[in-house]
């Protein structure tokens, strides 16, 4: 199979890694993570002619979904992801746009939430749904295997993993779901996450300093 088009897109002030992937076979497009700048991302892919299908979501933080309900609107696609306990991040996102100087974000909910083992379709592409609470009770990652290529959201990154300082964060659930689910999928795995640059499980697993036992 030809290698899946992925481009990142930094949004917002903290500079949030919105994806766009390309299936290769169809041309289908879904944005995953679209945390703000709404006209940036429109932007974008109609520079490259580009139709979304479909928005997923990791996780509730403002920063990850500050844009998704005026984009499926834009595009008339459904929101899919996260699990249903990160409902209580939808409910507050008029809070979290306050508190983080953000635009107002009204409330409102994904036509789909998800559960671990499920599993999602982008035309030849399927992304596995894996649960890793611990960041947020709700949040998932997209996991695909034949392209070898994982979306954490804010599970882990390049030299450290999410915070667990969020309400109803935890840090033993967050190091518990890298080591159980994701590093068993492969030290070739790429991971693009929900902020700075991409990297490999196996990279993380010598060198993370969160993952030392």
């Amino acid at each position: 199979m030809s290698r899946l088009v992925h481009q990142q897109i930094p949004v917002t002030a903290f500079s949030q890694n919105c994806s766009i992937v390309v299936c290769p076979a169809t041309g289908k497009v879904a944005l995953i993570d679209p945390g703000g700048d709404a006209d940036k991302i429109s932007d974008v892919l109609r520079q490259q002619s580009l139709q979304v299908d479909k928005i997923l979501l990791t996780h509730g933080h403002l920063d990850h979904v500050g844009a998704a309900k005026i984009l499926a609107d834009r595009w008339q696609v459904p929101l899919i992801g996260p699990h249903t306990d990160d409902r209580f991040l939808f409910d507050s996102l008029p809070q979290q746009s306050a508190m983080f100087g953000f635009p107002p974000c009204a409330v409102f909910y994904p036509d789909h939430w998800l559960r671990e083992g499920e599993s999602v379709e982008l035309g030849a592409l399927t992304f596995s749904v894996l649960h890793c609470p611990g960041h947020t009770p709700g949040h998932i990652v997209f996991y695909e295997a034949e392209q070898n290529i994982l979306f954490s959201g804010d599970v882990i990154f390049k030299g450290g993993v999410g915070r667990t300082d969020f309400p109803r964060g935890n840090a033993e659930q967050l190091i518990d779901a890298i080591k159980h689910k994701l590093l068993p999928l492969g030290d070739e795995v790429t991971f693009i996450p929900g902020h700075g640059p991409r990297s490999t499980l196996g990279h993380e697993r010598l060198t993370n300093p969160f993952l030392r036992d």
